[in-house]
């Protein structure tokens, strides 16, 4: 089958676990006509991972497109260092990323600026480099399907709705040939992004059925790849309440600061719309750029559910850093809503520093904990047990809590759902999750859709599809 074909695609993935996503996809006919395309182009946050941010695995210069899934840093922070190093195409997104991006590239540059500070390293990239990332920024519409051409290649994307998080799009990539390659079909890559297939925020629509009729390689997300939906029980109400009943600490919930914030400000506002908060217990939100994506949610609320437009919490309150230390100092009884939500970045170290050694405080989780954040580390660590926190070492008092039933994600049974709606379904390739993760729900899609091919896509091997999916596994040059 391999001889005999005429056009191939090579899929490689540059990360090997959940952050730094990254996509390679190069495609090659005999003519030697060649493109070479991104999807996404993220920042590490594994410790272990870091160093991948410092370069980037291939020749800037020689990629000829950019699509990005959505607007988290794992999937965009390292665009403006691909700038830096000479991409000079366009970066498409839907019309939310593009008004979103350019908050979480100008935070991510802060950030570098404060690492270089501290490793008297050279700065990752500056402000420039993210300005000219935000020019490059091409908006395209859901469901639309823009054409591209290089040579002999002509390339179809479209943009499909996805409920991970505003803005967020499945990407579907058609690659043909013209002139003597036109009986063959084109390839056909579905990339999933980050995917859920709901939000409280917004309404989630079913794929078109011209989509899942076509024969499809699908690169799919694996976060939660080993649980199931039915085994996630909702608690966060039940502790928050049971907390504030009991105790006259404080509450710190670390969120994420697109999507989750939102998210945990609208769960607070229904609990005190239905009674189970107190409207006199004062709720804080500490984060800046959770400011700034919770302002543009209200500014652009027409796009969101009617339900769900009025979501912040009665006489909310914004802390600057001024307030933050009064705040901090404060023993009555409170809620902190803050940044990030891994416990790692922004104020929320801050807090948790101050807060867990109170046995009546409470630091509740509200999203995937990836391997050496704070957030990790609070979890795995026993009550009345040493933990190191900014530095210092201090024994676990607080209650720790988590909760998935925020995820963002989809978990293994929905996104089996996913794949069996396809019609024409001819390789699964797995990334975005932990190593063990991939193998596990790689067997699972075998054994429940019957799908003979399921490859896993990790930095050591790249794959080569065709029009009718998997064509052969090729080791990298990277490790």
């Amino acid at each position: 089958m391999g001889t005999k074909l005429r056009k191939y695609g090579d899929i490689m993935a540059l990360h090997n676990r959940v952050t730094g996503s990254c996509i390679q996809v190069a495609i090659k006919t005999p003519a030697n006509d060649g493109l070479q395309v991104l999807i996404d182009c993220g920042m590490y946050q594994e410790n272990d991972e870091e160093e991948y941010n410092k370069k980037l695995d291939f020749n800037a210069k020689n990629i000829d497109y950019v699509f990005v899934t959505h607007n988290h840093v794992d999937h965009t922070g390292r665009l403006p260092l691909l700038i830096k190093n000479g991409y000079q195409g366009k970066i498409y997104c839907t019309q939310a990323t593009k008004v979103l991006m350019p908050y979480a590239l100008d935070d991510c540059c802060k950030v570098f600026k404060d690492i270089s500070k501290v490793t008297k390293q050279k700065q990752l990239y500056n402000e420039e480099d993210v300005f000219e990332t935000v020019a490059k920024l091409e908006e395209v519409e859901f469901g639309q399907t823009i054409e591209l051409k290089k040579q002999q290649l002509n390339l179809k994307v479209t943009f499909l709705k996805n409920g991970h998080l505003l803005g967020a799009a499945m990407i579907l990539l058609q690659i043909q040939c013209e002139d003597k390659y036109n009986e063959e079909p084109p390839i056909n890559l579905l990339f999933t992004g980050d995917y859920n297939d709901c939000n409280m925020f917004f309404d989630v629509p079913s794929l078109p059925d011209w989509v899942r009729d076509l024969p499809l390689t699908i690169v799919m997300e694996s976060t939660y790849g080993n649980s199931d939906s039915n085994t996630i029980e909702p608690c966060f109400k039940e502790n928050i309440s049971r907390k504030m009943m009991q105790d006259s600490g404080t509450i710190v919930v670390p969120v994420f600061s697109l999507g989750r914030c939102q998210e945990i400000l609208k769960t607070l506002r229904d609990m005190q719309d239905d009674g189970r908060l107190d409207r006199s217990i004062p709720i804080y939100l500490d984060g800046k750029l959770a400011f700034k994506y919770t302002h543009i949610y209200k500014k652009y609320d027409k796009c969101l559910k009617e339900e769900s437009r009025d979501f912040l919490p009665y006489d909310l309150k914004f802390v600057d850093d001024k307030e933050r230390g009064l705040l901090m100092s404060a023993s009555d009884r409170k809620i902190v809503v803050t940044t990030s939500g891994s416990g790692s970045y922004g104020p929320a170290p801050m807090y948790i520093q101050r807060f867990i050694t109170e046995s009546n405080a409470l630091i509740h989780f509200t999203g995937f904990q990836f391997k050496d954040s704070l957030g990790r580390r609070l979890m795995t660590t026993e009550k009345g047990s040493d933990v190191k926190v900014n530095g210092m070492m201090l024994t676990r008092q607080a209650d720790v809590e988590y909760t998935a039933e925020f995820s963002a994600h989809a978990k293994a049974d929905q996104l089996i759902t996913f794949l069996k709606q396809f019609n024409s379904l001819k390789f699964i390739l797995l990334n975005h999750g932990e190593p063990e993760v991939k193998d596990e729900f790689a067997k699972r899609i075998k054994r429940e859709t019957g799908l003979e091919k399921v490859g896993i896509l990790e930095r050591a091997y790249f794959f080569r599809v065709g029009p009718f999916g998997y064509v052969k596994s090729i080791s990298s040059k990277f490790d």
